[in-house]
């Protein structure tokens, strides 16, 4: 399979798995091909990261240095995603799913662009000052999106239980939510 294709397959499946359409877990494979160009996923998201900082800044005001703290939140953006993949790979012969974390990897990685978009689109209204409850009620709604992609591409591609999986989501949040502390307590 060709680079273009892993990325194309990779973004479908992730796209179908959105929609709630189980078929997208079988559009990718786990061998280790596939597991290197789906960390490409990173740099798909990073456009994402930006944004979402920028629309923060548009309504919080810029931060006395923005290229720090860009810089911040783009370091804590990539040691999050790796510190989870590196946590769920040694999980994974405990749990007894060795065998299906490649996949698990690869769509993770892959759902994750979905999800940044998510989150940037759940964001737009209140950029746009939108009244409260709409801005509120749209980052509800894409935020809930997210995270129920998360933890329906674990169900399936893990081949985990609804607890399992409601635990890995919670582990993922918990990593980037602690980095993200972590960064800021060592910065200030």
């Amino acid at each position: 399979m060709s680079a273009v294709s892993t990325v194309t397959s990779g973004l479908f499946a992730a796209l179908r798995l959105a929609r709630g359409r189980p078929d997208g877990v079988v559009l990718v494979s786990g061998d280790h091909q596939t597991i290197i160009r789906s960390f490409w996923a990173i740099g798909l998201s990073l456009p994402a990261v930006i944004v979402r900082m920028l629309m923060s800044w548009a309504v919080d005001g810029m931060p006395k240095e923005p290229l720090h703290s860009a810089g911040r939140e783009v370091i804590v953006f990539v040691l999050g995603w790796l510190v989870f993949v590196e946590v769920t790979h040694r999980l994974a012969p405990m749990i007894g799913k060795a065998e299906r974390w490649g996949r698990y990897i690869v769509l993770w990685n892959w759902c994750n662009v979905v999800e940044g978009v998510l989150v940037i689109v759940g964001g737009i209204p209140g950029t746009l000052g939108a009244p409260a409850v709409i801005d509120q009620a749209c980052e509800l709604i894409t935020l809930g999106w997210a995270l129920w992609l998360e933890w329906y591409a674990t169900r399936l591609a893990f081949g985990v239980g609804t607890l399992t999986a409601i635990w890995l989501v919670v582990l993922d949040q918990s990593i980037g939510i602690f980095l993200a502390s972590l960064a800021i307590a060592l910065t200030s």
